[in-house]
């Protein structure tokens, strides 16, 4: 990053001495998990996504906080990596065995930019918050696990999405249980985050209502409210979702928080060259 914008990252990092600063704790006491309004926090959560296989917290990051965020990520999304990538919503090679009908053989246009956690700063907001212990062990209890770590990846541990005018991001089903993220910018128009709840399970795929989802069937989608500041917690492994396409010269900036029940996720040297245009980190290029 160049010398004049990280000084003025350092600036506006230090108005915040520590990332509690950025959360509205007020609304949402995640530094005080013996108090009852954590526990009722807790509960919300688990019933939200035990219901629809998502939660959003409104206002996490307070109106001041993720301004400053925003301001953070429109200056790094200068370095962001713009790919587009076509395939499927199951995020697996086509077997061109299968009818040319089934969803699986279905293919449509993936096509944003990333901003790489080396890429950021050490000293950058979001990179203090996602770095917050507090932050981390809120997460485990709301989403009902025992423990969370951090993904161990250089690259993919955090990242900002940068969806600019054209934009958009298939439908699909992820690959992980869960992911969290956090609205920092919407774009001027589009940009919607739309989901079909539990469209599937382990032992019944549903071809034919995510076949008809593929073709553009509103049945069950949902489309979710989300403003700036916002935390999402979203189980998308068995609900098919996308973000639809954004529209005008303001790109959707969205922080995306890399999470794992287990220690040492990392991503692997293919899927890093697709997302970042490279497969080794910033030190072992240097």
């Amino acid at each position: 990053m160049p010398t004049e914008a990280a000084t003025v990252l350092e600036t506006r990092s230090s108005k915040y001495l520590n990332p509690s600063e950025l959360v509205d704790l007020a609304r949402y006491p995640i530094t005080d998990r013996s108090s009852k309004g954590y526990a009722d926090l807790i509960t919300f959560c688990r019933e939200q996504l035990l219901n629809c296989g998502a939660c959003v917290l409104p206002g996490f990051v307070h109106q001041k906080g993720v301004a400053d965020m925003a301001d953070e990520a429109a200056e790094l999304a200068l370095l962001a990596h713009h790919n587009t990538v076509v395939g499927n919503a199951y995020l697996t090679e086509i077997d061109p065995t299968l009818p040319e009908t089934d969803a699986r053989r279905m293919t449509d246009t993936t096509s944003l930019g990333a901003v790489a956690y080396d890429q950021m700063p050490a000293s950058s907001l979001l990179r203090r918050l996602y770095e917050w212990d507090f932050l981390m062990e809120f997460l485990a209890d709301a989403l009902g696990k025992e423990r969370l770590f951090r993904y161990a990846d250089p690259m993919g541990a955090l990242n900002i999405a940068v969806m600019g005018d054209g934009d958009y991001l298939r439908w699909h089903f992820d690959q992980t249980d869960f992911v969290t993220t956090i609205l920092l910018q919407p774009g001027l128009a589009g940009g919607e985050y739309e989901f079909v709840p539990m469209i599937r399970s382990g032992d019944k795929p549903n071809y034919e209502h995510v076949k008809a989802v593929l073709n553009g069937s509103r049945e069950g989608v949902i489309t979710l409210d989300i403003q700036p500041g916002g935390l999402v917690l979203f189980e998308g492994r068995n609900s098919l979702h996308r973000v639809t396409e954004v529209q005008g010269a303001k790109a959707r900036l969205i922080a995306l928080l890399g999470y794992d029940t287990k220690p040492g996720t990392t991503g692997s040297e293919y899927l890093r060259q697709i997302r970042y245009g490279r497969a080794k980190p910033l030190t072992e290029n240097q």
